[in-house]
């Protein structure tokens, strides 16, 4: 007896201590694992539809991740393509030197103009301390540019597997939960319909604003409306940034070319009409296909983003879903049994 006893003892003290070691090593990781995970749950209806047509697991698995590349690299690449094209035709202006001073200037007096007196902004200094900053920062930059290519080509390969073999794990995972398998099943259910509905919300929210910023651009006067338009929708995904990378860059174009009121107003659509789609609609959109309050979900966005950057949009969510099954299934099978009892 007392055998059994040390040896459940150093079971369990080994389990734990592998555990935390594993814990360790794929905490790196995380980031790209949850990522792989919630973009294979949103993917998984059109492995489904090539699993219909007699294609073995592994071949329509990959199939989704090439077309899961295809929709989300060949956006970005031609957007990125056309603003190359631009920057350099704007690039060989300035550098010809027929155009750069008088344009460096008027930037200068425009933002000047609207600065208290005594603040004074010299657009020179500043491109030279950006320039300084680059340099000093290329290593840094580089490893950053490398790190998250590394990052995204984890993410096309994790999903890949999640994909395939994913059937298998969530069964495993619900044979070692202590729970009953119907709650398991509940807590999976509801987790998933969390992330489809915080991943579409936001894909249609930054769709949305892509639209109102193409309509900005084309009402106060501002070229290649939609080009923009595309380019803010993909910025409206990135947390702290949003439409913000395209909006400033237009107000201060309105300001250099002299129309401050349509840089006025630019700003103010910007504010109230695409600033208030995210704030008003994203909770609303989530929170009611998932059966949560709006307000919780606003909370728990920005309380993930703050603990845990940029994925916390997506974790914030997660969590107060998962409380909220735990909850429900708490309410209708303890409260049960106690009362039985």
């Amino acid at each position: 007896m007392q055998t059994k006893i040390i040896e459940r003892y150093f079971f369990f003290g080994l389990f734990l201590a592998t555990f935390v070691f594993t814990f360790f090593i794929f905490r790196p990781f995380w980031i790209v694992l949850v990522l792989s995970v919630a973009f294979s749950i949103v993917l998984y209806p059109v492995y489904r539809w090539f699993k219909k047509i007699s294609l073995p697991n592994w071949l329509a698995s990959l199939f989704t991740v090439i077309l899961f590349i295809v929709v989300l690299l060949g956006p970005i690449s031609a957007v990125g393509v056309l603003v190359f094209n631009q920057s350099q035709n704007l690039y060989r202006e300035v550098i010809s030197g027929q155009t750069a001073d008088p344009f460096i200037n008027s930037i200068d007096q425009s933002i000047n103009r609207i600065l208290p007196s005594g603040i004074t902004f010299d657009i020179k200094e500043k491109a030279s301390d950006f320039i300084l900053f680059v340099s000093k920062n290329i290593a840094g930059i580089f490893s950053a540019t490398l790190s998250a290519f590394f990052s995204l080509v984890l993410i096309f390969l994790s999903i890949f597997y999640f994909l395939k073999d994913g059937a298998k794990w969530r069964q495993a995972l619900i044979e070692l939960s202590p729970l009953s398998d119907k709650d398991d099943k509940k807590i999976i259910v509801r987790l998933e319909s969390a992330v489809n509905s915080v991943l579409k919300g936001y894909l249609f929210i930054a769709i949305l604003q892509g639209v109102l910023m193409g309509i900005g651009f084309s009402i106060f006067g501002i070229p290649n409306g939609a080009l923009w338009g595309v380019v803010a929708a993909i910025a409206s995904l990135v947390p702290m940034i949003g439409t913000a990378f395209v909006s400033i860059p237009a107000i201060i174009f309105l300001l250099v070319g002299g129309h401050d009121v349509a840089a006025l107003s630019f700003l103010i659509w910007n504010i109230v009409v695409v600033g208030m789609v995210d704030n008003l609609l994203n909770p609303f959109i989530v929170g009611n296909k998932i059966n949560i309050p709006p307000l919780f979900i606003l909370f728990a966005v920005l309380g993930g983003i703050a603990a845990l950057g940029p994925v916390g949009i997506l974790v914030g969510p997660l969590s107060v879903s998962l409380l909220y099954t735990l909850i429900s299934i708490y309410k209708n099978e303890f409260t049960q049994s106690s009362v039985l009892q």
